[in-house]
């Protein structure tokens, strides 16, 4: 009986030690787990530059009317701008009022030594756009030299459907750029770079108006900006849009 007890006393003890000693390997384990491991990391940057079709033309159509009337005078503009819309519904553009307000205009008499009021001036402003120049040819053709007419902004750009995919692409090519340059730099120590732990982007696309050539029947509603220039061509051209992306990647080097 003594010995059977002996026996049982050793066989709790083994076990008893057994649950201690995995308790504090499982300890140990967890310990492990939630200790902090410093992750070796790589910043760098990419690049990409490419181009995009400038695939519309756009113009501004400004009716500026002045009268003594605050009620006549807005009349006589939004008679001016129905029958400006009224045209460019039967053409292929799209439109939207860019400008809506009235106010009273007035002008300093150097003889009084006081200001005037000349009246009350309208000003309503259409921008239209197509993606076709001889059609934005034709609306300038239609109101060159109406009364109270003016045109400006006249510009060549990329819409934002035909940017978007390109600079899409364009950010995809940076992002690898970057990856290429951290590899060839953790590649001195024998290393290379892993996942990307974060990355933060910039873009830009430069839609400014660029012209070579504008036709000479263009200018006569002053749609020409200082940026213009004649040929004997008449042609309006335009360069693409210069689209430029720029990331910051970090990585993991393994």
């Amino acid at each position: 009986m003594k010995i059977l007890k002996k026996i049982k006393l050793t066989v709790l003890g083994v076990w008893f030690l057994s649950i201690v000693g995995c308790g504090a390997i499982l300890m140990l384990l967890f310990n492990w787990m939630n200790t902090p491991r410093t992750i070796r990391t790589i910043s760098v940057r990419g690049e990409c530059l490419t181009t995009a079709p400038r695939d519309k033309t756009a113009i501004t159509l400004r009716v500026t009317t002045l009268d003594k009337s605050a009620a006549e005078s807005m009349k006589k503009a939004t008679r001016q701008v129905a029958q400006i819309t009224d045209f460019l519904k039967s053409q292929d553009v799209e439109m939207q009022t860019t400008e809506f307000n009235s106010y009273e205009k007035t002008e300093w008499n150097r003889d009084e030594q006081k200001s005037v009021s000349l009246g009350i001036e309208t000003t309503i402003a259409v921008e239209v756009s197509s993606k076709n120049i001889e059609t934005i040819e034709a609306v300038l053709n239609e109101f060159a030299g109406n009364e109270n007419v003016f045109s400006e902004n006249l510009r060549m750009y990329t819409s934002a459907e035909v940017l978007k995919p390109i600079m899409e692409k364009c950010l995809s090519v940076a992002v690898e750029n970057a990856r290429v340059r951290a590899d060839a730099i953790a590649a001195g120590d024998n290393k290379r770079a892993g996942k990307i732990l974060s990355v933060s982007y910039e873009t830009s696309g430069g839609n400014n108006v660029m012209y070579k050539n504008i036709a000479p029947r263009m200018m006569a509603m002053g749609a020409v900006t200082e940026t213009a220039s004649m040929d004997v061509g008449g042609s309006l051209v335009s360069k693409d849009t210069d689209v430029s992306v720029a990331v910051s990647a970090t990585f993991e080097i393994k």
